[in-house]
């Protein structure tokens, strides 16, 4: 939005236009000479008429209209040159949030309904439904022992949900493989990062702030975990940490045997919140469990912490283009056309003010183009 216009950085695009001036200006002079021998007149009227019936004349008369033409040229002649001044716009910046999606065994816990996958994928829809997507951009990368990058940063809200329609039901880590018997937090927010550089090295940084949302059950605290946590602390990017699941816990489901036949459970899975909450607050983020409260409260509220960030440092800093304003004078000259219509008094007139309406339509057309 425009914070307001310098007008000492007022300028013109066609200044060769401004001698047009010249014209209207000398049309001015003579009609202050005409209107001085008509107030002449006037006065002379008053001082020697024998009729005892009382006169009016009017302090312009017919003249008003040729003030009024003269003036709309003027400013049609002001239009064309194209004035424009320096304006202060504020651009709100968007916000380039990865989210960094666990899908280990553990996800496969029903302690929370359906599950936690599926739980944390509606959640997922709900936050892309709290974006504005006005310059908004999501990536998306999931992890268990190791990490699997699924969309690079998008302004593409369709590229998101076509995940979420596809691979919405189970995580794509399947049961029977070891390494989803594991949950790898640093190595998902160091995949994070990468998904970053990689959009630095293919479209150049851009001024929207960075955050990273990890929605998971939680991971014993590491020295690994410290060491990708200080890396993202120094690309300026908050680790906000979503939990799912419940301090209860569920059993994880053991993968079917070669007979089809599946085991019974016996590992079970809680909720940690300690070091969820430990990496948030070494992350410089926040900490949010998800059936605490709303889906879309969670989501404005790390959406609103992000961009803060950027008032904070960037974002908020007014951008400086030039504006055209011929635009006002060209109303104003139709403004003036309409009023000097309403002083006309004979035919005469008439024609004038429908050739001078041509002129103003041919001057419109001219800029226009």
């Amino acid at each position: 939005m425009p914070r307001g216009i310098d007008l000492t950085t007022v300028g013109f695009g066609e200044p060769v236009y401004l001698w047009l001036l010249i014209g209207p200006l000398v049309l001015l002079l003579l009609w202050g000479w005409q209107w001085f021998r008509r107030n002449a007149d006037r006065r002379r009227s008053f001082t020697e008429r024998v009729v005892p019936v009382k006169r009016r004349h009017p302090l312009v008369g017919g003249l008003g209209f040729w003030l009024c033409l003269i003036l709309a040229i003027s400013a049609s002649i002001v239009a064309l040159a194209r004035p424009r001044a320096r304006i202060a716009v504020v651009r709100k910046a968007g916000a380039d949030i990865v989210i960094l999606q666990d899908g280990s065994a553990s996800m496969y816990v029903t302690d929370v309904k359906p599950d936690r996958w599926r739980r944390s994928i509606r959640f997922i829809r709900a936050f892309a439904d709290a974006l504005s997507w006005k310059g908004d951009r999501v990536a998306l990368a999931l992890f268990a022992h190791l990490a699997a990058p699924q969309i690079r940063l998008t302004k593409d809200p369709n590229a998101l949900f076509f995940f979420l329609d596809h691979l919405g039901d189970h995580s794509p880590f399947r049961l029977e493989d070891n390494p989803t018997w594991d949950t790898n937090i640093e190595e998902g927010i160091g995949w994070g990062l990468k998904l970053v550089e990689k959009d630095e090295q293919l479209f150049g940084k851009t001024k929207n702030p960075k955050g990273f949302v990890v929605i998971t059950d939680g991971q014993a605290w590491s020295g690994d975990v410290a060491i990708a946590l200080r890396e993202a602390r120094v690309r300026q990017v908050p680790v906000n940490v979503v939990g799912v699941g419940t301090g209860i816990g569920g059993l994880i489901p053991e993968a079917p045997g070669p007979d089809g036949v599946r085991p019974p459970a016996t590992i079970r899975a809680v909720l940690d919140r300690d070091s969820l909450r430990r990496i948030a607050a070494e992350g410089g983020g926040g900490y949010f469990e998800l059936d605490r409260e709303p889906d879309r409260d969670i989501a404005f509220r790390i959406i609103d912490s992000v961009r803060r960030r950027a008032k904070a440092v960037e974002a908020a800093k007014a951008e400086e283009r030039y504006e055209d304003l011929y635009w006002p004078f060209l109303f104003a000259a139709g403004v003036l056309l309409c009023a000097g219509t309403a002083l006309l008094r004979d035919k005469t007139e008439l024609w004038w003010q429908a050739a001078a309406a041509a002129a103003v339509s041919l001057l419109f057309v001219n800029v226009l183009r």
